[in-house]
């Protein structure tokens, strides 16, 4: 998924000669903190609300103070990593969206990002998720795919986070079935250290039950 795909249908640009205010009163409805301002197809720059008050003008025309907008921006072409990493790092609501070209294409509200984000990790699909907690050099994705597979199942999406400094690494995967079970065990088997289950609670204590049993078996014998 591209940029390209996630512009606003709805969040309108500001023009040179409109004023503070009306860039206040639209982003109050839009509920975000910045606006592209543009001259026909040109981008000038990115006012936020926070410089409308700082130099206090939300009755003059935004035109009037150019070289105090912000000028970041994300090509139409680009990732929706890219665009996330961009409003992340520098703390945007939206960023603006040019062509190959350099021309305003329209703009990407955070929100919107968001909700298109959660289609692309299948947020929205039924299933559960299982973080593994591994070695780095020990991290092998074909190995984990397998397992989950080899129980007929499928990943939906998966994500992978390593603290800096560390060699430890948390593996999070959503799986497209409720019933984790016997993936659980398969994991265990393979001695992997099951960090977190997130499935239906009752499934988890029909688990912890199932076990709890096989140990009063063994313990017995």
């Amino acid at each position: 998924m591209i940029a390209q795909n996630l512009l606003s249908e709805v969040v309108p640009s500001l023009r040179l000669t409109d004023s503070g205010q009306k860039a206040l009163n639209w982003m109050e409805i839009f509920r975000i903190s910045h606006l592209p301002v543009v001259n026909g197809k040109e981008l000038i720059g990115l006012i936020s609300d926070k410089i409308i008050y700082d130099l206090n003008i939300a009755e003059k025309p935004v035109g009037d103070y150019v070289e105090h907008l912000l000028t970041p921006h994300v090509h139409t072409n680009q990732h929706i990593y890219e665009v996330f990493s961009a409003i992340s790092v520098l703390k945007l609501s939206a960023v603006p969206v040019l062509d190959l070209h350099h021309e305003y294409c329209g703009v990407i509200t955070v929100f919107e990002l968001a909700q298109k984000f959660a289609d692309l990790v299948a947020v929205r699909e039924p299933g559960g998720v299982i973080v593994l907690e591994l070695n780095s050099i020990d991290y092998s994705l074909s190995q984990i795919a397998q397992i989950v597979e080899g129980n007929d199942a499928k990943i939906l999406s998966f994500y992978v986070n390593q603290e800096e400094d560390s060699k430890m690494m948390d593996v999070t995967l959503k799986i497209n079935i409720v019933d984790l079970s016997s993936i659980i065990q398969t994991f265990v088997r393979y001695d992997y250290n099951i960090k977190a289950v997130y499935m239906d609670e009752s499934i988890i204590q029909n688990l912890y039950d199932d076990r709890y049993d096989q140990l009063m078996k063994f313990m017995n014998i």
